[in-house]
This record gives C-alpha cells, sequence and structure tokens, in this order.
C-alpha cells in the first residue's frame, strides 16, 4: 500500500505548518536573533577601544562579506533540502548521517546557550532601570511570555518580532543618518575606517584578531533563515533570498552604524572618547546613547534605551524558535525522543518549545540560587560558547556543501558550490581560532592575572571547559548516531534522501 508524504505528516501530526512566513518574515526573526541594537551598544565599543580603533567597522564589513560567501552555498543547498533542522540537513547530506546528527547536537547546544546569554542580559538591564525586582525574577517572568508566544503558530511571533524590528532598525538609521549629515570633528574619513592596512592594523594576532572576533560574534543568528523551510510559503524561493537579504540588511546595517559612532567620536579620537565616556567600558552603551543625544536628541538615547530590552527580548524569541525546531526536528528523526516531534493546534513545535523551555528555566534557576551575575557569569560565558559552536557548524556547512555538490551535479555553478564555500571556510576557520584565542576577553573567563587583551589562549579552567564543550559535544553526537542500527524513515528522509 503506497502511503503518500503529505497524509503521513497529516495522521501524525509531525509536520509543521505550512506557508505561514515569507521572506520578510523569516528575514525578521534572522535579524532579530542579531539584536542590532545590543551589538551596536555592546559589542562595537569594544572592538573600537581594544580591537582595531576607528577601523572596527571595516572588521564588521569583511566579515560581513564572509559570511554572505557563506551564503552562497548555504542558499544553494536550500534549493535541494527543506527541513526544520537545516543545519544538520545540510551537514547531513553532504558528509554523511553520523556527521549530521553530530553537527544537530551542536547546534542545539549554540542554541540553548544564546538564549541563556540573552536571558542573562534581559534581566541585568530590566533589574538596572526599572529596579522592583531582582535580575532573575524579570528574567523568569521574560522566560514565560517567550515560551507562551513559542507555542502560538510561528506567524504570530513574526508579527511580534516585526513590530519590534521596525522600531530599532529606524533608531539606528536614523541616529546613523544624523551623525553623518553631520560630519562629526573630523568629518567623514572613509580610510580610517575602512582601508585595508587599518582594518589589519596590530595584525589578527593582536588588536586586529580582538575586532575581528567581536565583530564575528555579532553576527550570531544569521544562518537560521533555513530552519524556518518548512513552514515558509515557498521554501525554494524564500529561504534563499532570505538568507541574502538577511547578511546584506545585518552587514549594512552593522557597518553603517559603527562608521557613523566613530564619525560622531572623531576618527583621530575615537578610542580616548569610547574610553571616557564608557568609563573603561564599565558601561559600553554610553557610547551610542550620548551619540543618539548628541547629535539627534536625548529623547533618541531614552528610546535606545527602552529598545534595548526589545532587542532582547526579540531575540529571545528567536533563539526559542530555532532550539525547539532542531529539538523537533530530532525527535522526528527518532535521534531524540519521538514526543518532541508533536505539532500543537498552532502548527508549532509545542513539546520540542516546552524542552527548551524547562532547560533554559533549570540553568536560570541554578545561576540564582548560586547567586552569579547575569552578565559576568549567564551572558558572557553562554554568548562565548554559542558563538564557537555556531562557527564550528559553519566550517562543517561549507564542507558538506562542497562534498554534496561534487556527488550531485545540477545546474549550480562553480563559484556557488566550490569557490565560494572554500573562501568562506578559509575565512570562518580564521574566524574560529580568533574567538578561541580570545575567549578569555569575549566570555570574562582569562586565566588569573592575566590581561587577555596581550595576551592569547590563557583561560581559566572555566574558559577552556567552555571553549572545548562544542567539540566534545560533536564527538559524543558522532558516536551515539554511530551506535544505532536503525535509521528512522523520517530521519532517512531528512538528512540523507
Amino acid at each position: 500500500m503506497v502511503i503518500t508524504e503529505q497524509a503521513r505528516d497529516s495522521e501524525t501530526g509531525t509536520t509543521l505548518r505550512r506557508g505561514r512566513l515569507g521572506v520578510i518574515g523569516i528575514v525578521f526573526f534572522v535579524v532579530a536573533a542579531a539584536a542590532p541594537l545590543v551589538g551596536m551598544t555592546g559589542a562595537v565599543p569594544v572592538a573600537i577601544l581594544l580591537g582595531n580603533g576607528a577601523a572596527a567597522p571595516g572588521a564588521y564589513l569583511v566579515v560581513g562579506i564572509t559570511l554572505l560567501l557563506f551564503s552562497v552555498g548555504y542558499a544553494a543547498m536550500s534549493q535541494r533540502v527543506t527541513n526544520a533542522g537545516a543545519f544538520f540537513a545540510y551537514v547531513g547530506r553532504g558528509l554523511g548521517r553520523h556527521a549530521g546528527i553530530a553537527s544537530a547536537f551542536v547546534s542545539i547546544l549554540a542554541y540553548v546557550a544564546v538564549q541563556l546569554a540573552i536571558y542573562g542580559f534581559f534581566g541585568a538591564v530590566i533589574s538596572a532601570q526599572l529596579g522592583v525586582m531582582p535580575w532573575w525574577a524579570w528574567t523568569l517572568v521574560a522566560w514565560a511570555v517567550v515560551t507562551l508566544l513559542s507555542l502560538l503558530s510561528v506567524d504570530v511571533g513574526a508579527r511580534v518580532l516585526g513590530g519590534l524590528m521596525l522600531l530599532e532598525l529606524i533608531s539606528l538609521v536614523v541616529t546613523s543618518i544624523a551623525i553623518l549629515v553631520n560630519g562629526g570633528p573630523d568629518g567623514i574619513n572613509f580610510a580610517a575606517s575602512f582601508a585595508p592596512d587599518k582594518i589589519l592594523v596590530g595584525g589578527l594576532a593582536g588588536s586586529a584578531g580582538i575586532a575581528f572576533a567581536f565583530a564575528f560574534a555579532s553576527f550570531i543568528g544569521f544562518e537560521a533563515t533555513a530552519i524556518y523551510g518548512e513552514e515558509s510559503k515557498n521554501p525554494k524561493r524564500a529561504v534563499p533570498r532570505a538568507t541574502y537579504l538577511a547578511v546584506v540588511v545585518i552587514t549594512v546595517l552593522f557597518s553603517l552604524t559603527a562608521f557613523a559612532m566613530v564619525t560622531g567620536l572623531g576618527a583621530s579620537s575615537a578610542v580616548d572618547k569610547v574610553a571616557s565616556i564608557s568609563n573603561g567600558l564599565e558601561n559600553p552603551a554610553a557610547v551610542l546613547f550620548s551619540l543618539a543625544s548628541q547629535y539627534v536628541g536625548p529623547w533618541m538615547a531614552t528610546v535606545m534605551s527602552i529598545l534595548v530590552l526589545s532587542s532582547l527580548f526579540a531575540g529571545l524569541l528567536a533563539f526559542q524558535n530555532a532550539a525547539s525546531r532542531y529539538l523537533f526536528a530530532m525527535g522526528r528523526g527518532g535521534v531524540l525522543p519521538q514526543r518532541l516531534n508533536t505539532v500543537n493546534r498552532r502548527g508549532a513545535p509545542g513539546a520540542a518549545s516546552v524542552l527548551t523551555s524547562i532547560i533554559t528555566g533549570v540553568v536560570i534557576v541554578i545561576f540564582a540560587v548560586f547567586q552569579l551575575d547575569p552578565v559576568l557569569n549567564l551572558f558572557n560565558w553562554f554568548s562565548g560558547l554559542a558563538v564557537v559552536a555556531i562557527v564550528l557548524i559553519e566550517m562543517l556547512v561549507c564542507i558538506a556543501v562542497i562534498a554534496y555538490f561534487r556527488a550531485n551535479r545540477g545546474e549550480e555553478n562553480a563559484f556557488q558550490t566550490v569557490i565560494a564555500p572554500i573562501i568562506a571556510l578559509v575565512g570562518l576557520v580564521l574566524g574560529e581560532y580568533l574567538l578561541m584565542s580570545r575567549f578569555g576577553l569575549l566570555a570574562g573567563t582569562a586565566a588569573e592575572g592575566v590581561d587577555p587583551t596581550v595576551t592569547p589562549w590563557a583561560q581559566s579552567p572555566i574558559g577552556w571547559i567552555l571553549i572545548l564543550l562544542p567539540f566534545a559535544v560533536l564527538i559524543v553526537g558522532f558516536a551515539v548516531s554511530s551506535t544505532r542500527r536503525t535509521v528512522n524513515p523520517e530521519l532517512l528522509r531528512d538528512v540523507i534522501s
């Protein structure tokens, strides 16, 4: 008896509801995950002061171009594969089932980790602004709302993110244009920010490497476009377009805003002014807020301080969706308990969303009970862990794309299937090296008595655990897959066929 795929999915309720998202809806989720306002207030001042100074915008542009090249092969692969766990499906098609499943474990680790990082930062910021409750209480309120929204259909989440994202983008664009129109104290100086020799000042082992590390960390989340392929209206068109659009938007926004910040400070004095305004990076957000107040008006700084919270909340919802869809895909494939493959009445992966919330909720409670700092510990540790894990998987995807199209030739050209993935792989390997070598600075886990701005690789024990955890999870995932004696038909459909 022949049972169609559509009928099977309808009977078992293991397919996410289709046709809910268009290109713009997917882009909203992805740009929200990148949390532009948070990156501009938190990472750019660090990249300027400890990195390559006025050339920090150039570092963001170079990283954006690298990830755009990564997107070429990634988008080509999305024409062949439509799945709720994009990375593991792509790696599985190119490098085999075991590598695909192993990469899925690392992806789940990454998305849960970055969500935990944002929870910590959200709690710290709102507690500082409003008081009333401790950070962990505010965090648990956000946790409950995110859980509820994730159980609704994905288009509801897209509408919520859309409203928040528009306000965030408008505030950054308006502030950037106001600064650039004014010209700042030194005028507009493209060479100071984008000349190759300025971008690489201090060398990759030194200050330039620090800037690149923070730039890579700022882009986390851009790759999530293909995760929503199953729920998009036309995945073969929507996913590639959304991928390119998301990377271009994030790259232009980050580079433009960073350049405007340097211009507003004055290229020749940007480093000194960042140090002064942020009080030695104790309050890096003060740099953008002061520029907004100076060039637009105090009201813009107030608006931005509020939008930082909405930006963080948007990121929480985006990564909740990303993590739950990976768990859903793994449950459907039989790698994790099959209970995770159920879809609720609204077409959302209900059980997977609940499990994601249980995991993050337990960790939040543990950090609260042991009175660990929401920024220095929860945010710094888990954000550093997440970006190392994501770049590791992106490297595997590049290799998988090359291997897949070598064995399955089609209409794609050599640039899509070989040249762009190779160039991107080189950039990602370099980025991973910089992230790992500067992990003590990124995550605040430098060995005692060591200056992480000067000495790379000097890690405390917790730093080494966090650095090596993605690689350990990759090995464990490969071993788990290798011990499986049977292959679930859904896994076969998602990863191999």
